[in-house]
């Protein structure tokens, strides 16, 4: 019997990883709603993309049997949502709220772990930080795309500076996500606050980890641990690495903290992943921040390493199916996902060809490259960029030990002729 899974801003690259689950052939995956109007427009109106979405659902000739994601806001408030609505497995709305909201998530955190940097709550108003937190620091929404909006602030001057731009931007999130939060049993205080307002944190140093999982009523299932690496002194994000080199002993601990995290909030029947620092000097672990979905970004990562996807997780949890994560059986020892950044502003005036794509891919085994910037674009009008920089392809590689992964990136790199100008006024 085929089961009919929809997906919320199902776009073509993870369609192809999707090829991977054990048991395809009895899986039928269907888009619901666009890439497009789910991640890049420039506002998000909850109530008629939920519209659309029912509507989507109601015209299928056939039994709707999951809804899934796998991108963050509004994709992971949605899938609850419309899940509820049809009594189809899914994790509680308020479970994947007190993730998201980075305020609330914080709240809830201290009361059951003490591996978290101090913070407080930020008014859009403020013009001093909040007591009790110390530069340096970082000023962010509580709910925005990626580090868009995220600001490393270490004096009082560059507090205000990071407000003001905040407030430029955080309506096009903000007002979308008080929408979720108005159809949510909320605590009082946190209905209170609201979703157009921001949270500081203490910085917080050391070596960056995600923990994936899963809780799927029987307690929580830790299938992968992948290292993050920053560009060399830069707060932008260069690549994942998996497995994780960290000891195993740390990998243990970040598992108990998410554990104990994760079975408080009441998360179950989708994946996690759970961002950590660790100071190798210290020993000391942070909890970053809380994510009620696997990571897309990692879905190759688990492919070439373990064998399969990370969706198939995801997918086997909402069809009340054991998610029997396979482990070490891919084709590949190492694999890691590169963003190519540039850290000046430009137009592109030369990006590869497809042929030139389909080239570098066959002659270079283990290797795929997406381009996200193309001929004409202006590098800060692409969306969910950081503060800092600006990625304009990422690239995939599998190998066998980590000195041909940077090999075989080098190689990816040369492959993929780039050419910037930068004296084009902006669109």
């Amino acid at each position: 019997m085929t089961r009919d899974i929809f997906v919320l801003g199902l776009d073509s690259k993870n369609f192809r990883t999707f090829a991977d689950i054990e048991g395809l052939a009895g899986y039928e995956f269907h888009p619901l709603l666009s890439f497009e109007e789910m991640l890049e427009a420039d506002r998000f109106p909850m109530a008629e993309l939920l519209a659309k979405a029912e509507r989507q659902l109601d015209e299928f000739d056939g039994t709707v049997d999951a809804i899934v994601g796998y991108w963050d806001f509004p994709v992971s408030s949605m899938v609850p949502i419309l899940c509820a609505r049809r009594k189809l497995r899914s994790a509680s709305l308020e479970s994947v709220l007190k993730c998201e909201h980075k305020y609330w998530s914080r709240v809830e955190q201290a009361k059951v772990i003490d591996e978290y940097p101090r913070f407080g709550l930020v008014p859009l108003d403020s013009t001093e930080p909040p007591a009790g937190v110390g530069f340096p620091m970082w000023v962010k929404p509580v709910k925005a795309f990626s580090s868009e909006l995220a600001f490393r602030v270490t004096d009082r001057d560059q507090f205000v500076a990071a407000l003001a731009e905040v407030r430029d931007g955080i309506g096009r999130v903000g007002e979308a996500f008080q929408y979720v939060l108005d159809r949510a049993d909320l605590p009082a205080d946190i209905a209170e606050i609201g979703a157009q307002v921001c949270v500081a944190e203490e910085a917080v140093g050391g070596r960056q980890v995600t923990v994936e999982g899963y809780d799927n009523g029987d307690g929580v299932h830790v299938y992968g641990v992948i290292d993050s690496h920053d560009y060399p002194g830069t707060s932008s994000f260069q690549r994942y690495q998996y497995p994780s080199s960290l000891p195993e002993q740390t990998q243990r601990q970040m598992a108990d903290i998410s554990r104990r995290v994760i079975e408080h909030i009441g998360l179950t029947s989708v994946a996690f992943n759970i961002e950590y620092f660790w100071d190798p000097q210290t020993d000391e672990i942070n909890l970053l921040e809380i994510n009620p979905r696997h990571s897309q970004s990692h879905a190759m990562l688990f492919d070439y390493v373990d064998g399969v996807p990370n969706h198939q997780c995801v997918v086997n949890l909402a069809l009340g199916i054991d998610p029997d994560m396979p482990y070490r059986k891919g084709p590949y020892q190492f694999a890691a996902k590169w963003f190519v950044r540039r850290f000046a502003d430009g137009v592109v005036h030369r990006g590869p060809t497809p042929e030139e794509l389909s080239t570098m891919e066959r002659t270079i085994p283990g290797c795929v490259a997406e381009v996200l910037a193309h001929e004409g674009d202006r590098l800060s009008d692409l969306p969910e960029q950081d503060s800092y920089s600006y990625a304009y392809a990422t690239v995939h590689v599998g190998a066998d030990s980590e000195e041909e992964l940077a090999t075989k990136y080098a190689q990816c790199l040369d492959a993929l002729p780039f050419e910037f100008g930068d004296d084009e006024p902006h669109a």
